[in-house]
């Protein structure tokens, strides 16, 4: 399968332009990212222990390891990774998360590629990786289909590609749009379309279609008493993570 050329959306790229400098502020406009953050890694950091059968208790689990973190923002997720030892490329279409990004890993001693770049761009150049994760993306790009084929490109055979995002669905709205936007004021207004949700299962049939085979999806599930998330095996309603391997 050949890459799309092109499924940048520029009108969502300039969303998270404006909020480049508040990557790293708990408080600030990535404050949701920031409270699911460990869920998505416990999520991540499993199935890739699993798949290439890492011990998570060892000193650089993921030593050997090339990991694309594609729309990587500020790093919440490239830094981790990198601490466990993978060698890792964060790319992102927002050229100001980048030197954001970059001064954060410097300050922390991590040695982390982050690059202004796209997913079709990394095709054009040869690259390819044993891991690819898409995390909170898919819900912003112009061409989900396109997207995702890219990624495939993108992995070696026996690859893994994992990618988060928002279900489509009233209850969805209620949490995202409204509650996130509107109520609490997490995101600026307008950050999410709610008709560019898609929902699990249209999910792993674009995945399907791309050439990956899906292995695993979970819930993220955010608790308003506890005012934490948990993963679940069976409440996708809202938040979700899909695991696929390249064939």
């Amino acid at each position: 399968m050949q890459a799309a050329t092109n499924t940048v959306d520029p009108a969502e790229v300039a969303k998270f332009e404006a909020m480049a400098a508040e990557w790293w502020d708990p408080h600030g406009k990535f404050k949701p990212l920031h409270m699911m953050n460990p869920v998505r890694l416990d999520y991540i950091t499993r199935q890739i222990a699993a798949e290439f059968g890492r011990d998570l208790t060892a000193p650089k689990p993921f030593e050997g390891l090339r990991l694309l973190d594609i729309g990587c923002g500020g790093g919440l997720l490239s830094e981790p990774m990198a601490r466990l030892g993978a060698t890792v490329v964060g790319a992102d279409a927002a050229e100001r998360n980048i030197p954001v990004a970059r001064l954060h890993a410097e300050e922390q001693g991590l040695d982390i590629d982050y690059r202004h770049t796209t997913a079709e761009a990394l095709v054009v150049g040869g690259e390819v990786f044993d891991i690819v994760l898409a995390m909170e993306i898919v819900e912003h790009v112009a061409d989900p289909q396109g997207f995702l084929t890219t990624c495939q490109a993108l992995l070696r055979p026996g690859g893994l590609f994992i990618a988060s995002t928002i279900n489509r669905n009233a209850k969805s709205f209620m949490a995202a749009i409204v509650g996130a936007e509107w109520v609490m004021r997490w995101l600026p207004k307008g950050t999410h379309d709610w008709a560019k949700f898609i929902t699990p299962d249209e999910l792993a049939d674009l995945v399907s279609q791309a050439g990956l085979d899906p292995v695993d999806r979970k819930g993220f599930v955010f608790n308003p008493v506890s005012w934490q998330w948990a993963i679940s095996d069976r409440d996708l309603s809202v938040n979700y993570v899909t695991a696929s391997l390249k064939r």
